[in-house]
Formats: C-alpha cells, sequence, structure tokens
C-alpha cells in the first residue's frame, strides 16, 4: 500500500448488509472514488465476486488502483461518469450497483481543486478536470437571476438574490477565498455552525459537474443494469438529491400507472410494481461513525430491490 492515508467509506457496514453482498456477485460501484466501498464490497464478495469501479476523476482512479491492488484480476476500472454507466455495460447483469453521491475527501483535500472553502484555491471545481465550465466561468458570466437561481434552488441559499448581486459587482472572481468572503460579508460576518458559504459552493459545484442531471441520467442507467433481485443503494447528502432518490424509488414501487405522468386516483391503471423499499426511509449515520468522520453526518442511504 501506498503512503496515502485511506479515508472510512461512509456507511460501509450498511451498504454491505443491505446490498446483500455475496461471494460470486457481479457488482458495480458507480462513484469509485479512492475505492472504500469498492474494498469492502471485494473482500465481502471473495473469492470470486467482480466489481466495475467507475469515476470521472482520473486521479481518483490511480488511487483506487493502488488501494485494490491485492484484488487483482476481481475488478476493472473505468473513467466515465455514472450516467453513462450502461456504456459498455450488459444491462440486467448485475447483483448491485451503489452510487455515492458525495465529493470525495480527495477533492476537497486538495486546495487546487477549488471545491473548498476552507483554503484558498482556484475557483475550479471539476469532478473531471477535462470538463471545460471551471466554477469561475459560471461565477463571471452568468446573469445575476441565474446566479440567485441556482443558489436558491440547488444550494437552500436563503440570501440567495443578495449574493447574486454582490457576486456580479465584485466580479471578476477567480479564487475560493474571494467567494467565500464575499458570501461572508452579505451574513455580516454572523456565523451559525457552518460556514455561510457552504450552499453557495454547493449550487455551483452541482452546477459545473451537472450532477442533477447526472443524478436523474444515473438512477436509470444502473436500474437498467441490475438483474431481477439486484439492488441499487444510494447514498446522500442534501435535500434535493434525497428527493431525486425518493422520486425515482415511488415511481418503481408503484403498483398502478398515471396516463399522462398524472397521478388521478380515477384513472389509475394496476401494474406490477417494478421494486421495493429493502430500506424503509432512510439509514443515517451513527454516532460513532459521526464523530469520526464530520463529513459523514448528513449521508442518507437508500436501497430499492429490482422485482
Amino acid at each position: 500500500m501506498s503512503g496515502h492515508a485511506w479515508h472510512q467509506p461512509v456507511l460501509l457496514e450498511e451498504v454491505l448488509s443491505l446490498m446483500a453482498v455475496r461471494p460470486g456477485g457481479r457488482y458495480i460501484d458507480a462513484t469509485v472514488g479512492t475505492g472504500g466501498h469498492a474494498c469492502g464490497i471485494l473482500e465481502a464478495s471473495a473469492p470470486d465476486g467482480w466489481l466495475l469501479g467507475m469515476d470521472r476523476d482520473p486521479e481518483a482512479l490511480v488511487l483506487a488502483g493502488e488501494r485494490l491492488r491485492s484484488f487483482a484480476g476481481r475488478y476493472e476500472l473505468r473513467r466515465g461518469n455514472y450516467a453513462d454507466l450502461l456504456e459498455g455495460v450488459e444491462p440486467g447483469g448485475w447483483d448491485g450497483v451503489l452510487l455515492d453521491l458525495g465529493v470525495s475527501s480527495l477533492q476537497l483535500d486538495r486546495p487546487e481543486r477549488g471545491f473548498s472553502f476552507q483554503s484558498d484555491g482556484p475557483l475550479d471545481m471539476r469532478m473531471d478536470p477535462g470538463q471545460p465550465v471551471t466554477a469561475a466561468d459560471l461565477v463571471n458570466q452568468s446573469s445575476e437571476e441565474e446566479l440567485a437561481g441556482w443558489f436558491a434552488e440547488l444550494g437552500g441559499e436563503p440570501r440567495a438574490r443578495a449574493i447574486a448581486r454582490a457576486v456580479v459587482r465584485a466580479r471578476p472572481l477567480t479564487r475560493t477565498s474571494q467567494l467565500a468572503e464575499l458570501v461572508s460579508r452579505v451574513y455580516g460576518g454572523r456565523r451559525g455552525p457552518r460556514h455561510p458559504a457552504t450552499r453557495v459552493f454547493q449550487a455551483l459545484r452541482m452546477v459545473v459537474n451537472d450532477e442533477p442531471g447526472s443524478l436523474r441520467r444515473g438512477l436509470a442507467a444502473a436500474w437498467r443494469a441490475l438483474r431481477s433481485g439486484g439492488r441499487l443503494a444510494v447514498i446522500t447528502f442534501h435535500s434535493g438529491e434525497a428527493r431525486e432518490v425518493k422520486a425515482f424509488g415511488r415511481e418503481k414501487v408503484r403498483a398502478y400507472e398515471c396516463p399522462g405522468g398524472v397521478d388521478v386516483p380515477e384513472l389509475r391503471r394496476p401494474r406490477k410494481p417494478e421494486g421495493r423499499w429493502v430500506t424503509s426511509g432512510a439509514v443515517k449515520v451513527g454516532e460513532e461513525e459521526a464523530r469520526r468522520n464530520p463529513r459523514s453526518r448528513s449521508a442518507q442511504l437508500r436501497v430499492l430491490e429490482k422485482l
């Protein structure tokens, strides 16, 4: 193993148990990061389980390769967005798919990647450094309307309009510290339990990486990849992601279809449900894990089984 300090993956025991990982199973970790969950899945599916690991971040894939070296011959790593999961993957052949929607510690801990307001770096935030658009591009070229919309809808930022106005006045902004200080000034230096810039950074990251669109396409692709009886496990970190996963699940477990896409009770047509919830509600991080890894506090796991 390299000199890298490996991060403990979020909700690992819960993922392995609720995804029913077993020897000989075939699994996709579509957000493999540095390989924490993948390592657990390969251990639990020994001696002959197989794993496909995907990530947009080439740096993460190099580290995942180091971490998984002892499982050589039982996995493949592939660069790509989980939204394009089905490219080169046969549908209906997999026992489990995992989507861990958190930003990896690898990305947060490198100031030069521009994800964090904790240290100064370029306003970048690209999970795949080959993507054309950075956070600086968005901040400096978007209208006040667009910025306010993103901050409010994707970040849940109550002062979205005031922050967007301040951003437009202060442009150009090129560093994470400039943006974080600007948001703090809008808040008048008042500090709650979390940094005032948290929501703004979240919203920009989601737009840069098209996270809402990727999630919708990724859920649909993951579902098609599963065999009957296979399980989809999704770890979300904020309410927008959780809403999307719950809506997707509701659609799969419904025992009727809605003509025209609108649910009018009189017009419902019975059908077999396509899935069932393995989890009732969200599985959350225990006190011990939250203490060990404060970033995991907001994590929620939901698991669906394909019928």
